[in-house]
């Protein structure tokens, strides 16, 4: 196995963008990316994308993709797991890399969500559910993420309070990137007294519906010195999945999912979880912070409430999470997700997160999961 590194990273303002496709948005965070490395070539794609006949009526996305960004003739696949597409078709780029099949390889992540109906965007979500089990009684994510919740209030004492930390802090973050689709500030009392969804979650504690990509390029290691900046190596790579329905679960305040996939990356990279400078996690629901954050190691159980609620997790915390503002603030065009919190932590470890950078940051994770957490990727990235 090759060693590898991200040497370029693209994307651009996430949001509600009505006058673009699915593929326009996708090219041009690619180009940024090729630009960012200096290539004009390369030699295989992998595009994650969650639900692109429901959201675009366009499957195929593969041969569509490096056709647009003109690239024919190059293996390219689109890879799916929900929410997670995005972070294993890092994985499946890392491992082509690895395996010395390919030196130059593109990993992006695209969802255009806004072209349907609010109400069609929550079903083609909740596929990623349990739908004979879950779905079909009419439960969607909120709802998922809301039992989580109150199991995690109960068996913890976490509070709703905590919960409104969580939001605050990451849309802090996400109003100093300029391309979050949310980078305003927001307060705890006005999380709590937000529009209620799920009993305990409110508007606020949600993300949103987005449209978005993100792209990144990979190459071996001892390759870096030929491009344009600094490689970011990439130490550990973690994939494992659970249930999908959270009725066969015998705890729903952890994710055996990230657990697992976590110790997978820790045990390759050498490292554990005090050795991380940051991390990004995939804050879906503020719930999903809390808990990600104790399932990976970060936090005792139980205690990732009170971390966030006393400043543990921001920016010069001691555990800073999500300095791009997280799902969160900076939006969450689900096949995107993944490469986002790629590009966040290659930024940060190059230095260029501008008022949000990390200080001193050598050591970073990265995880991006599906549904409830039925699957899980995580991925260690270091300063080389």
């Amino acid at each position: 196995m090759r060693d590898v590194a991200v040497i370029g990273v693209g994307m651009q303002k996430w949001g509600e963008l009505w006058a673009k496709s699915a593929r326009d948005i996708f090219v041009e965070s690619a180009l940024l990316a090729m630009d960012d490395a200096g290539v004009d070539k390369i030699d295989s794609m992998y595009v994650g994308c969650m639900a692109p006949g429901v959201f675009d009526a366009q499957e195929h996305l593969g041969s569509l993709m490096a056709d647009y960004l003109g690239q024919r003739n190059i293996p390219s696949t689109r890879v799916e797991s929900a929410c997670a597409s995005g972070g294993l078709a890092f994985r499946m780029a890392y491992m082509d890399v690895a395996s010395g099949m390919h030196d130059i390889v593109l990993a992006g992540g695209v969802e255009k969500m806004t072209d349907i109906s609010g109400s069609d965007a929550t079903h083609a979500l909740a596929t990623a559910a349990d739908m004979k089990w879950e779905g079909v009684s009419g439960v969607t994510f909120p709802g998922l993420y809301a039992m989580m919740a109150v199991a995690h209030m109960e068996k913890y004492g976490t509070t709703r309070e905590q919960l409104a930390h969580v939001a605050v802090k990451n849309h802090d973050n996400g109003s100093m990137n300029s391309r979050a689709q949310f980078p305003m500030k927001i307060t705890v009392d006005g999380v709590i007294n937000s529009v209620k969804v799920a009993d305990p979650l409110n508007i606020l504690d949600c993300s949103p519906i987005t449209d978005g990509a993100a792209a990144a390029i990979l190459v071996p290691a001892d390759m870096v010195k030929k491009f344009k900046k600094p490689g970011v190596k990439v130490t550990g790579s973690g994939h494992a999945t659970d249930t999908i329905a959270l009725h066969d679960r015998e705890d729903l305040t952890t994710l055996a999912a990230v657990n697992a996939a976590a110790e997978q990356a820790y045990k390759m990279a050498g490292k554990g979880p005090s050795d991380m400078d940051f991390v990004e996690v995939h804050d879906c629901f503020t719930i999903a912070e809390i808990i990600v954050s104790e399932s990976l190691g970060l936090f005792e159980r139980g205690k990732g409430g009170p971390a966030a609620e006393s400043g543990e997790t921001s920016l010069t915390g001691r555990m800073p999470i999500n300095p791009s503002g997280g799902l969160k603030s900076k939006g969450h065009p689900v096949g995107a997700t993944g490469i986002a919190q790629v590009v966040e932590i290659t930024e940060q470890l190059r230095g260029e997160g501008g008022p949000r950078q990390v200080k001193n940051a050598r050591v970073a994770l990265a995880q991006n999961m599906g549904g409830s957490g039925g699957s899980s990727v995580v991925h260690i990235l270091e300063v080389m």
